[in-house]
């Protein structure tokens, strides 16, 4: 199996109904900015380099972002955040992902989410997060030398727990800046680049910069240590 192999999989998904008949929705009415725009209204695979050492883990594509353009984190708020602490954190080449084509290259990290369709209100019920979860599980599987997940919030942190079947008591707790050793991965925990999040100063540029430079440390540190 490969990433294009797994990637082709994922797009063809249809496994929750609520979730295809949502996404497949939002595409056909669009938002009035973007109704001159082609929707993607598919599943959403993963995106970056290949050889990174770090993931970063979101909760889901957004509506009117990710289920629009095609690609995670891109076309939205959030993804306008994210990707601009990457860019200045050496992890991306640019500071923006507005499309597809836009020139995006990530370096050293790969984005993925816990759940790849656009769901209701923002909010996965616990049986699509877990239907959802073999993709999250496959896809590390292919990406040989990922040792992080920089989990984006408390939903991401609790998916990967159950992605790495992790069973520590107590369960270990969601914060910025937790983090947790499960298996091969250090988990690294990141309040959501989410606008309630930015607009409030709950995570702000300096915050982001410090989550992200600490995963490039937990991936840089040698075998013997992690």
């Amino acid at each position: 199996m490969s990433l294009d192999a797994l990637e082709a999989e994922v797009v063809r998904c249809r496994r929750c109904p609520r979730l295809v008949a949502w996404r497949e929705e939002v595409a056909q009415v669009k938002r009035a900015s973007f109704a001159h725009e082609e929707y993607w209204g598919r599943p959403i695979p993963g995106f970056g380099d290949p050889a990174a050492p770090l993931i970063v883990f979101g909760l889901a594509p957004a509506a009117h972002g990710a289920n629009r353009t095609g690609r995670v984190f891109t076309g939205d708020r959030s993804g306008d955040f994210l990707v601009a602490g990457m860019h200045r954190t050496g992890l991306a080449n640019q500071p923006t992902s507005v499309s597809l084509d836009d020139g995006l290259e990530l370096h050293g990290a790969w984005i993925m989410a816990a759940v790849r369709c656009a769901p209701p209100a923002n909010k996965p019920t616990p049986a699509e997060r877990d239907t959802c979860l073999e993709w999250a599980r496959r896809e590390p599987a292919l990406l040989e030398p990922a040792r992080v997940l920089l989990c984006l919030g408390g939903f991401a942190w609790d998916a990967a727990l159950r992605l790495l079947a992790d069973t520590t008591k107590p369960k270990p707790k969601f914060g910025h800046l937790a983090e947790h050793r499960s298996g091969r991965f250090a988990l690294l925990g990141c309040f959501h680049p989410s606008q309630q999040n930015t607009f409030t100063g709950r995570l702000t540029p300096p915050m982001l910069d410090e989550a992200l430079n600490r995963a490039k440390a937990l991936a840089e540190e040698p075998a013997e240590e992690r």
